[in-house]
């Protein structure tokens, strides 16, 4: 599958084609999760169902590469259907450095929510 050259989150829109690491199409991007001012690419929120309801939240380290094409993700087609939905409240722990990375996906999806729910 040819997606053409590499690209970068900043060139990133939505309805780009979203596949899994052994090239089956998963869905769309709907939301690049970014703070372009600092540079840090978050991850991607993509409709993986062409009903409503089929968000699911993509870590940055599961992007794998991005293309002018589209986005090949780390995951297998089997893995991706575990990746979590974006949600208004994730469950929130105390912070200490053992959940410092679980604190950090809790924000990304809690934006990612908040995108998709207008309250952005």
């Amino acid at each position: 599958m040819d997606l053409g050259p590499p690209s970068s989150y900043l060139a990133l829109s939505a309805g780009t084609a979203v596949f899994s690491s052994d090239g089956e199409r998963l869905g769309e991007v709907e939301h690049v999760l970014a703070d372009e001012d600092a540079d840090v690419f978050d991850g991607i929120v993509i409709d993986a169902s062409p009903l409503p309801g089929g968000h699911r939240f993509v870590d940055a380290p599961e992007v794998e590469e991005i293309y002018e094409g589209g986005v090949v993700l780390t995951l297998a087609a089997a893995d991706a259907e575990q990746l979590p939905e974006p949600s208004a409240n994730p469950g929130s722990l105390d912070v200490n450095p053992a959940d410092a990375q679980e604190s950090a996906l809790s924000d990304k999806l809690r934006r990612a929510w908040a995108y998709i729910s207008g309250d952005y």
